[in-house]
């Protein structure tokens, strides 16, 4: 997801209405590969390169800046507007032997394969979501020593698609009960909220919340 925060969870228990929900935002939208969510730009800088996965990967900003920093990456969204038009990117890039795109309903369908990083950038929606359970199959897909970094809204901004005033945005310790994880084989590194400077996708700037939530799977 770009760091406008526009993202969205790649899933809803409404298939349909989902799917048109984001394929008409996407098909409305005339950039593609945005900005990296900075969060994300933060905890990669440290780690060797390895796979990763993107769930709810937007218009790619996440997915093609990985491909920059030489990881392999998954790149997976309910959108084939999205799907195909983030393929396309990183073939214009140079990058597609380090991009798979893959269309998936996460409701219903989880990417194959093993991963040392799982990123849930904004990984929220208007339509219903089986989050825990999601993100529980994301954290089960980790290698051992591999990271799942989830990144929710904290607060809500101006060019938000959900003004709602009731919202309530899961804290890190509420998305971290929801994931069932046994600490004997996966501890949080990280479970905070700082604020930041956003900038929206006209240039407009507000200060955020993120909610952030670090998870690292056991190596043995």
């Amino acid at each position: 997801m770009d760091s406008t925060g526009s993202r969205h969870a790649a899933n809803g228990a409404d298939g349909g209405g989902a799917e048109l929900f984001w394929e008409q935002h996407y098909r409305a939208r005339r950039t593609w590969g945005g900005r990296v969510n900075p969060l994300l730009a933060e905890t990669v800088a440290p780690l060797r390169p390895g796979a990763a996965l993107d769930l709810g990967c937007g218009a790619g900003g996440d997915a093609l800046w990985l491909a920059r920093q030489g990881w392999h990456v998954t790149a997976v969204d309910i959108s084939t507007t999205v799907v195909e038009r983030v393929r396309q990117r990183a073939q214009d890039l140079g990058l597609g032997d380090r991009v798979t795109t893959e269309q998936h309903d996460l409701a219903d369908s989880f990417p194959d394969g093993r991963f040392d990083l799982v990123s849930a950038q904004y990984f929220q929606t208007p339509f219903a979501l089986p989050r825990g359970r999601v993100l529980r199959t994301a954290a089960q897909a980790l290698r051992p020593g591999g990271l799942l970094l989830v990144v929710d809204h904290g607060s809500t901004a101006p060019w938000s698609w959900n003004q709602d005033p009731d919202t309530h945005y899961p804290t890190p310790t509420e998305t971290a009960a929801e994931l069932h994880l046994d600490p004997a084989y996966w501890s949080v590194l990280r479970a905070d909220m700082p604020r930041r400077r956003a900038t929206g996708p006209t240039g407009e700037t507000a200060t955020v919340i993120d909610n952030v939530l670090l998870v690292r799977r056991a190596t043995a």
